[in-house]
């Protein structure tokens, strides 16, 4: 079976990579050929046009920027598509964007497949990482086998189109939050004379992601009375990294922004309440 991938950034050539070590006959285009042309040696077909790639091809990958970046390609890949051919989108697009194609690709004859992955490159090579799936469980269950040769696990989230878009963007949203607040965390370690080594020890023996489970459970359990933490005492502790990182010069960029946050619920009168109280308006 040909396979067609398109776009050959981090994620494509690796995954283009891995395909070729398993004998797999693939064809590649990329906007800028020379990504492409690199995977020649190793036995990738390299086409000048989209169209031209994914002629003969009867699963067609691709792997973009945005939701503009898809449907431009695909645009100019549609007049070689083989009748029936599968699309698997890797991209992280919009939801929306998602649901779109799906409707519309299935409108034109061709099946269109949402499948964006929590991976790096090295995962892309090595197979490992995770990928998401949703959408028609005859199209999850017939690509299933294909899908579960590219990744460490395919975490399939049901008949609900656009919902694995969704997943993906919620799940990056956490990495952003998470790596900013760590980024406060160093600043804060910095203007306290600690090194960066010595927050990774306590993080091995206090292991705050163990916690993360139950941290969901309570925020979204809706009863913040009787509090772990009060809110007036997390406010406390938040002017105090505030203040030692301005006292050095330093800056923070999410605290300062979770003390607001703090101050307004506050003001509604939830002081002595327990301080996850703050996602009250976001579980719905």
């Amino acid at each position: 079976m040909v396979k067609a991938f398109l776009g050959m950034g981090l994620l494509g050539s690796n995954f283009v990579t891995a395909m070729l070590e398993k004998g797999d006959k693939v064809h590649v285009w990329n906007r800028s050929a020379a990504k492409a042309t690199a995977l020649e040696p190793l036995g990738a077909f390299v086409f000048a046009t989209p169209a031209r790639a994914v002629q003969g091809a009867a699963v067609v990958h691709i792997t973009l920027k945005d939701d503009n970046s898809v449907d431009e390609v695909l645009a100019a890949a549609e007049t070689g598509l083989q009748p029936g051919a599968i699309i698997i989108d890797h991209t992280t697009t919009t939801r929306e964007g998602a649901i779109a194609r799906t409707q519309a690709w299935k409108d034109k004859g061709f099946t269109y497949l949402h499948a964006p992955v929590f991976m790096g490159p090295a995962n892309a090579r090595e197979g490992s990482g995770y990928m998401l799936v949703s959408g028609d469980p005859a199209v999850v269950e017939k690509v299933s086998p294909l899908l579960e040769k590219m990744t460490g696990q395919l975490i399939p989230l049901g008949p609900e189109e656009g919902k694995a878009a969704a997943m993906k963007l919620i799940g990056n949203c956490f990495l952003v939050a998470f790596t900013a607040g760590l980024r406060d965390t160093f600043v804060l370690a910095n203007a306290l004379g600690q090194h960066p080594r010595d927050i990774s020890g306590l993080f091995e023996i206090w292991n705050p992601a163990q916690m993360l489970p139950a941290r969901i459970r309570r925020m979204s359990g809706g009863d913040y009375t009787k509090p772990s933490w009060e809110l007036d005492m997390a406010r406390k502790d938040t002017q105090i990294f505030i203040d030692t990182v301005e006292h050095t010069g330093g800056n923070l960029a999410v605290m300062p922004a979770i003390a607001a946050l703090m101050d307004e619920w506050i003001s509604k009168g939830f002081g002595h309440n327990d301080w996850n109280v703050i996602a009250k308006d976001a579980i719905k």
